[in-house]
C-alpha cells in the first residue's frame, strides 16, 4: 500500500526560501495526499467505510527500535504533512519567532512561587533563568533559614526529548520525598524516593502508576495507584513498604468496573488514607487509619446504582460531604467519624437552585465555602463558633476567583487566588477574622502591563432555545465595535469543567495586535451550575455545539466582529467541539484552530482497548447502544465531513498523545482533504516527541502557540 503521494514541488519549496518571509507568500506546494485502505466497520446492521482506518500504531510500534513496514508507513505520512505546514507557514518563520520571543520575553524567568506552611516547612517552587523545568524547595520554619532542594527538575531532565515531574509527597516525618517521572509523555509515571537528609535516591522505583499517592503515618509505607497497562486506567491500589521490591507491593483494592478512575490520598488532617473511585455519575470512598497502615480500609458508604457524586472532608471528629443527593447544585452535610452510615448525615447548608455549591476548606474556627452563582464565584467565609458569615468582594464582572494552598488547620488566614481577563494571576493571603487582604505575589509580565489598558465585558447570548449564554470578552482600548475586528472565540463545553475568565500573558501578542479575545461559556461545562453541564452532555450534546455557533452569531450581530475576522479555537474535547461546529457552520469562520481533536468520536468510543474510553460512556453514551451510536453519529466530526466549503484550520496533535490518539486528528485531516470544495489551508503540525499536554518544558510549548497565532495573525494580513 502506498502511504502517500509525494506531489511537493521542488521549485515551490526553493521559492519559500526567502529572506523577506513575511512579505511575500511563497506559491503554496500540493498537499499531502494520503493513501485510501477502506476498512468496513459494521455496527447495528449498518456499515461505515474508514478509509483512514489504517493510520493506528501501537504503543509498541511507536517506540520500537526497528519500525515495521507500516509504521513506517504512518510516520512518513505524519511527518510529510509536517514538512507541508513547514512550507506552507515558512513566510511567517520571522514573526513566529517574534511571536514566541515576545511571549516567553514576558515571563519572569527567575521566578519563585509564595511559599506555604506545611508541617513545620515553607515549601515553594522557583525557576532560574534558562531553565525550562522548576526547582522544588522548602526552608524548615522560617523563610530565614537555609534553603533545601527536593528536586531539580533540570538536572532530573537532562538527556530527555521529553519529561514531567509531579506528585510531590513528603512522609509525615519530613525525612522522604515521593515523587514521580514521566519520561514517554503518556501520562505513565515511575515514583521514586529521596532520602531528604542525605540528597540519595533510594533503590526503590515502582512503574506504571498515576503518579499520586499516601503516606502512612509511620513514614515507610506509601500508597500508589497502578495503571492498565493496555487501556492505562486507573484500577488498583497497592501499598509499598521501603525497601522492598515492587513485586511484593500488597494490592489493597481492585477496581473491576473499567468505569470509574479510581487513586488515593491523605486527608488534609493527616488522620485517614482515603481511596477515591469515581465515575461520570457516582462516587465511591473507602478510608483507612493512617495510624494502621496493615489495616482494611472501610467504605464510607455502600456504592449506589444510581447517580450520587459526593466528596468528604475529615476533620476532629466529623466527616463533612459535599454531595448531590436530592440536590443537583449540591449541599453540605456531616455526620460522626463514628457513623458515616448516610441515615446519620446531618445538612450545614441546604440545597439552593441558584447557587452551585463546588466545595469547602476547613480551618479550625472557620469554613470557607466554595460558591458559583450566575456564573461566577464567590467564597463565603462561615465562623464555625459563632456562626457569623461574609463573601469576599471581587468587584470585577468577569473573574477567576480559587481557593489556593492551605495545608494548616490552625490559622485564620485564608491563601485564595484572584485573577481575571486584565488582572494577572495573583496570590491574596485574607485574615478572616480581621477582614484584612493581603497582595502576597502578582504575576509580573515582564516589559510591564496596564490594566487600565484593556476592556473586559460578560454579556449574554441568546441560544436557539432561548437559554442565555455568557460570554467573556476582552480587549485592548481602541478596539471597534464595527464588525471589521478580528475576534477568537474560545470554548470547551465538556466533562462539567468550568472555563473561567482568566489573565494570559501569552494571549497579549494577539490583543496588542488588534484582537478580541472571547470564552463562550456554553453547556458541558458547569459556569451556571450544575444543569448547565447536564444540558450539554449524553443525549443533549448538541447544545454545546449550538450555544457556540450561537454565540458567533451574537458576536457578530453585536459588531464585535464579522465572519471574515471571526476566528475559534478548543482543544481535545473543544476540538471536537471545532469539529462540530466547522461541519454545522463552516460560513462563520474565517480560520480555526483545533488543539488535539477528539474528532472520531463513535470509533474511539466504540473500542474499549483505548485508554480512557469506558470511563467516559456516561459523557458520550456507549455507541454499542444503539441509541446512543446513532445520536453521536449524528455530531460526530469525522463521520460527518462533507463536500462543502470549510475555513481555514490548523490542525495540533502529539504521536504519543494517551488522552487523544493522535490518528484522530491526522484521519479527519485527511478525510477533509478529500471531500472539501475550498481551496483554504488545511494544516497539520504533529509533534513528534510529545503527548497530550504538548511539549515538556516551561518555554518549548510556546513554540506551538506561535505558530497558531502567526497562522491567525497570517489569515488577517498582519505581519509584524
Amino acid at each position: 500500500m502506498k502511504t502517500i503521494k509525494y506531489l511537493t514541488i521542488l521549485a515551490v519549496l526553493a521559492m519559500s526560501c526567502t529572506n523577506k518571509k513575511t512579505e511575500e507568500k511563497p506559491m503554496r506546494p500540493d498537499a499531502p495526499i494520503a493513501a485510501k485502505a477502506d476498512t468496513l466497520l459494521k455496527e447495528h446492521g449498518q456499515t461505515r467505510v474508514d478509509p483512514y482506518f489504517w493510520m493506528r500504531l501501537s504503543d509498541e510500534q511507536k517506540r520500537a527500535e526497528t519500525p515495521d513496514a507500516h509504521t513506517k508507513e504512518v510516520l512518513a505520512y505524519l511527518n510529510e504533512e509536517n514538512d507541508y505546514t513547514k512550507t506552507v507557514m515558512s513566510h511567517t518563520e520571522d514573526l513566529q519567532q517574534k511571536l514566541y520571543d515576545e511571549i516567553v520575553g514576558r515571563i519572569k524567568q527567575t521566578d519563585e512561587s509564595v511559599p506555604y506552611l506545611s508541617n513545620g516547612y515553607w515549601y515553594y517552587t522557583r525557576y532560574e533563568e534558562g531553565g525550562e523545568y522548576p526547582i522544588y524547595c522548602r526552608k524548615n520554619g522560617s523563610l530565614d533559614a537555609e534553603e533545601e532542594i527536593l528536586i531539580d527538575v533540570n538536572k532530573l531532565a537532562e538527556g530527555y526529548d521529553y519529561y514531567a515531574a509531579g506528585g510531590l509527597n513528603v512522609s509525615p516525618d519530613n525525612k522522604i520525598l515521593a515523587f514521580a517521572e514521566d519520561t514517554l509523555s503518556r501520562r505513565i509515571y515511575t515514583i521514586r524516593f529521596k532520602n531528604l537528609e542525605t540528597g540519595e535516591m533510594l533503590d526503590d522505583q515502582i512503574i506504571n502508576t498515576t503518579g499520586g499517592g499516601a503516606w502512612a503515618n509511620d513514614n515507610k509505607t506509601f500508597f500508589y495507584t497502578a495503571k492498565n497497562k493496555v487501556s492505562l486506567l486507573s484500577e488498583k491500589i497497592y501499598r509499598h513498604k521501603l525497601g522492598t521490591e515492587p513485586e511484593v507491593d500488597v494490592m489493597v483494592y481492585h477496581e473491576k468496573d473499567p468505569s470509574y478512575y479510581i487513586g488515593v490520598y491523605k486527608s488534609k488532617s493527616d488522620d485517614f488514607v482515603i481511596i477515591y473511585n469515581s465515575s461520570t455519575l457516582i462516587s465511591d470512598y473507602h478510608v483507612l487509619d493512617a495510624n494502621n497502615p496493615t489495616g482494611d480500609f472501610q467504605q464510607f458508604i455502600p456504592r449506589d446504582e444510581k447517580a450520587h457524586e459526593y466528596s468528604i472532608a475529615h476533620f476532629e471528629d466529623k466527616w463533612y460531604i459535599v454531595t448531590n443527593r436530592d440536590a443537583t447544585n449540591f449541599k453540605l452535610m456531616e455526620t460522626s467519624v463514628n457513623d458515616t452510615n448516610e441515615s446519620n448525615w446531618k445538612e450545614v447548608i441546604p440545597h439552593r437552585d441558584n447557587v452551585l455549591l463546588e466545595g469547602v476548606e476547613l480551618f479550625n474556627e472557620y469554613m470557607v465555602v466554595d460558591e458559583r452563582e450566575n456564573g461566577l464565584t464567590n467564597l463565603r467565609i462561615i465562623n464555625q463558633k459563632s456562626g457569623d458569615e461574609h463573601y469576599l468582594d471581587f468587584g470585577e464582572p468577569a473573574y477567576n476567583a480559587y481557593i489556593s494552598t492551605n495545608a494548616e488547620f490552625n490559622t485564620n488566614v485564608l491563601r485564595f487566588g484572584y485573577t481575571s481577563m486584565t488582572t494577572p494571576n495573583s496570590t491574596f493571603d485574607y485574615n478572616m477574622e480581621t477582614k484584612e487582604k493581603t497582595l502576597m505575589k502578582q504575576q509580573e509580565v515582564v516589559g510591564g502591563h496596564n490594566p487600565e489598558d484593556y476592556i473586559t465585558e460578560r454579556v449574554w447570548a441568546t441560544a436557539r432555545d432561548g437559554e442565555k449564554v455568557p460570554i467573556s470578552i476582552v480587549y485592548k482600548k481602541g478596539f471597534e465595535k464595527d464588525g471589521n475586528g478580528p475576534l477568537l472565540q474560545y470554548g470547551y463545553g465538556s466533562y462539567g469543567a468550568t472555563i473561567d475568565a482568566s489573565f494570559s500573558s501569552v494571549r497579549l501578542s494577539l490583543l496588542d495586535r488588534g484582537f478580541a479575545f472571547a470564552i463562550a461559556h456554553i453547556r458541558g461545562g458547569q459556569l451556571m451550575g450544575r444543569q448547565w453541564y447536564e444540558d450539554g452532555k449524553m443525549f443533549k450534546k448538541m447544545n454545546t455545539f449550538n450555544d457556540f455557533i450561537d454565540c458567533s452569531k451574537f458576536l457578530i450581530e453585536e459588531n464585535y466582529t464579522s465572519s471574515e475576522h471571526l476566528y475559534a479555537q478548543g482543544g481535545s474535547a473543544g476540538g471536537l467541539l471545532m469539529g462540530a461546529v466547522v461541519n454545522l457552520a463552516p460560513e462563520l469562520y474565517k480560520g480555526v484552530l483545533a488543539a488535539v481533536p477528539f474528532v472520531d468520536v463513535v470509533s474511539t468510543m466504540w473500542d474499549e482497548t483505548i485508554p480512557l474510553t469506558t470511563n467516559e460512556f456516561d459523557e458520550w453514551g456507549n455507541p454499542k447502544e444503539l441509541e446512543s451510536y446513532e445520536y453521536m453519529m449524528s455530531y460526530s466530526p469525522y463521520d460527518n465531513v462533507s463536500a462543502q466549503e470549510y475555513p481555514n484550520m490548523l490542525v495540533t496533535t502529539g504521536l504519543f498523545d494517551s488522552q487523544v490518539q493522535y490518528w484522530e486528528p491526522a484521519k479527519w485531516v485527511a478525510k477533509l482533504r478529500d471531500m472539501k470544495t475550498d481551496n483554504n489551508t488545511l494544516i497539520l503540525d504533529t509533534d513528534m516527541e510529545a503527548g497530550h499536554g504538548g511539549a515538556s518544558g516551561r518555554f518549548k510549548r510556546y513554540k506551538t502557540t506561535a505558530l497558531q497565532y502567526a497562522f491567525l495573525l497570517d489569515l488577517e494580513g498582519i505581519e509584524e
